[in-house]
């Protein structure tokens, strides 16, 4: 299944970089591999090395550091507690929006937070990392450690887990900044080539 969603992915982004939201650190991490893939952007999202999972990562939080509200998983599947989904994910969107990401979330397979990573992307290809502040989700602290580990480009905006639906223009904002690193990597590359031919 692994295999399956990576493939996936590859078809999807036939772009030079590769973003994708806080559930997808590990497919980034993962299927950035690809050679069309030039550099990787994390929104608020798990970045995993060689060997680690989401359980991994999520395994031992620091002392007092928000603990997601993950309700025990049924048939598989691992949902949010729909009452504590807006506190803990989605605390800077407008709270009807808010309840309505609660009420419509896409459950989340157990087997997908075992799945490890096998090669890493972000030690080959540049990242850049958008660490949300207050997101209580994905600690900060956890954040910051992942981002730097990987050597990212870190930009911290005050926001929640879903700081892509709160504050688009700052993710978009990054993008961008990511799209230019790529695209002024890919100049360099190409004159260095061609100085050495």
């Amino acid at each position: 299944m692994k295999r399956e969603i990576l493939e996936a992915v590859k078809r999807w982004y036939q772009y030079d970089w590769l973003a994708l939201e806080n559930k997808n650190g590990v497919v980034v991490s993962e299927a950035g591999n690809d050679p069309k893939v030039t550099s990787l952007v994390y929104i608020t999202a798990f970045a995993p090395d060689k060997g680690e999972s989401v359980s991994s990562l999520i395994a031992n939080p620091a002392p007092g550091a928000p603990v997601p509200p993950i309700l025990p998983p049924v048939d598989g599947f691992l949902f949010l507690d729909r009452e504590k989904f807006a506190a803990s994910f989605a605390a800077d969107v407008r709270p009807p929006l808010a309840a309505f990401m609660g009420n419509s979330q896409v459950p989340r397979g157990l087997e997908a937070l075992q799945g490890v990573v096998s090669e890493t992307a972000w030690r080959s290809k540049p990242s850049w990392y958008l660490v949300a502040t207050d997101d209580e989700m994905i600690p900060p602290d956890a954040q910051l450690a992942m981002s730097k580990r990987a050597g990212s480009t870190v930009v911290e905006v005050k926001g929640s887990h879903a700081v892509y639906v709160s504050q688009p223009e700052a993710v978009a904002h990054l993008i961008e900044e990511a799209a230019r690193g790529a695209l002024a990597a890919g100049k360099e590359k190409a004159a260095t080539t061609a100085a050495a031919n």
